[in-house]
């Protein structure tokens, strides 16, 4: 019986869905300030780009500024509201990119994206973008507001 549940659940799942439970493990470990499982979905050479200009940090750099906040037990929630996953039309279907629609309870609606790759230890984030989502009828105001400083 449990060997037929196990094959079910095996036809349910997809690179796609596989890349999603990432994201949301992503989420989960950020949210739970959990550091050690939030790290462990990159891959070492990682890159992590914020919505501040100066945020392209390498694995390392971001872990040196993630740590802090998670060692006080902190950590922000970012969950999904909509995503869209593609799987790379290449015969290892080991490259897989992403973008999403997500919350914030401080930003309001922001957007995720980025690039994953199939590696012996599952799927593992290459880069990860997070960005404001402006709505067109006020990028003026807010590109105002930045060329004010």
């Amino acid at each position: 019986m449990f060997a037929a549940l196990a094959a079910a659940l095996a036809i349910q799942s997809s690179p796609e869905a596989d890349v999603a439970a990432v994201l949301d493990r992503l989420n989960a470990a950020s949210t739970a300030a959990d550091g050690e499982a939030y790290f462990a979905l990159f891959m070492p050479d990682a890159r992590f780009i914020g919505t501040d200009a100066t945020e392209h940090w390498t694995l390392s750099e971001f872990r040196a500024y993630a740590a802090p906040v998670f060692a006080r037990g902190r950590g922000w929630s970012y969950p999904a509201t909509e995503r869209t996953i593609t799987i790379a039309p290449i015969d290892c279907r080991c490259i897989a990119w992403f973008e999403e629609k997500l919350i914030n309870d401080s930003y309001g609606v922001t957007r995720g994206s980025g690039v994953l790759r199939l590696t012996d230890d599952g799927w593992k984030i290459e880069q990860y973008v997070l960005s404001f989502a402006v709505p067109n009828d006020r990028a003026d105001a807010v590109v105002e507001a930045i060329k004010g400083e």
